[in-house]
């Protein structure tokens, strides 16, 4: 990302490595029995070694309070030298009765025919309202702190809010409209200047760490 004299907030989110749900096809939700796998932690390991060969650093690395993105966090903070915070707000979507279920199941749960972005998910969940506006609040929380370079720890349907909520792309009723993509350990780059009030966006899905063939 580009240096400038002027304060700028330097933000990647990354999506937690390949965990055990992930893996095993699972709705994971705020579920928290489902830690990284083998595969998952290579993912992680690999690309704090690729940030560390490129020089590549952070000052604060905040994290979901899931395991996934916890141990996800922590890999990368051992070999950066860096602290880990924890912030619920950076959590999955709370995806009511469907936290745990195999995908099988789900797909079989009765649905709302005629769902709005009102509509809770699992009958019990978090609507896509309230995603949008709780991604909205993650990326505020993070515009309230000194301009500084931030790395989150976090999960794919909450990154994919607060990209909605910080490009001003409105949510669209269960899973429609635009859907930013987050492999497993992949990540998204920006920058926000608080002097020109302006967004910039560098990359959304970067692995390039990972051969999509391992």
């Amino acid at each position: 990302m580009p240096k400038d004299e002027h304060p700028i907030h330097e933000i990647t989110l990354l999506r937690h490595g390949e965990s055990e749900g992930n893996a095993g096809g699972y709705y994971q939700g705020q579920a928290d029995g489902f830690p990284l796998t083998e595969r998952g932690r290579e993912q992680v390991w690999a690309l704090a070694v690729y940030w560390q060969s490129t020089g590549v650093t952070f000052d604060t690395c905040i994290a979901s309070p899931l395991s996934r993105a916890r141990e996800t966090a922590e890999i990368i903070a051992d070999i950066l030298g860096l602290e880990v915070e924890i912030d619920p707000i950076w959590l999955e979507r709370n995806n009511g009765k469907f936290a745990g279920l195999h995908n099988s199941e789900v797909e079989k749960a009765p649905r709302d025919e005629r769902p709005t972005i009102y509509t809770p998910i699992g009958e019990t969940g978090e609507t896509e309202w309230e995603l949008y506006l709780r991604g909205g609040r993650a990326m505020q929380s993070l515009l309230h702190r000194p301009a500084a370079r931030y790395l989150v720890v976090s999960h794919g349907a909450i990154l994919n809010a607060t990209l909605r909520a910080t490009l001003g792309v409105r949510p669209q009723a269960m899973f429609r409209g635009v859907w930013f993509h987050f492999r497993n350990a992949a990540f998204a780059s920006l920058t926000y200047s608080p002097d020109s009030d302006r967004w910039g966006v560098y990359g959304v899905n970067q692995r390039p760490h990972w051969d999509d063939e391992r």
